[in-house]
């Protein structure tokens, strides 16, 4: 069984979080079978290693991690290389792979650039 986490930084305002759920929903929407889960770096629940952890539990042998940041500033680049490799220490049974950051990809800009370009009409 395959999954998805989309990883995102957190915060104390719960309100940050509306827009992760909302991207979780499209996804469910468009790939039910699928599962999918949102794990946060810090401030909000559940964590990288909890969501791991509750996907194990649920029988996933391969999950997927989309890092929901812009660039690969220290969280990235420093923080998270550490989480993964304990997670992969706590489940070597589960074949964790990431992509780049989502805010790398042309197409996740070009949207960007599209959405600045209806705003300033």
């Amino acid at each position: 069984m395959k999954a998805v986490i989309f990883f995102g930084h957190g915060a104390r305002d719960p309100r940050w979080k509306e827009p992760f759920d909302r991207l979780l929903s499209l996804w469910i929407e468009k790939f039910p079978e699928t599962t999918a889960k949102l794990a946060f770096l810090e401030m909000m629940s559940p964590s990288l290693p909890e969501c791991i952890g509750s996907l194990h539990q649920a029988g996933v042998h391969q999950i997927q991690i989309i890092p929901v940041f812009f660039g690969q500033g220290g969280h990235l680049r420093k923080d998270f290389p550490v989480i993964l490799e304990e997670c992969r220490r706590l489940y070597p049974e589960i074949e964790l792979s990431n992509s780049s950051a989502v805010g790398e990809s042309d197409a996740v800009l070009q949207s960007i650039v599209e959405f600045t370009a209806k705003s300033i009409d």
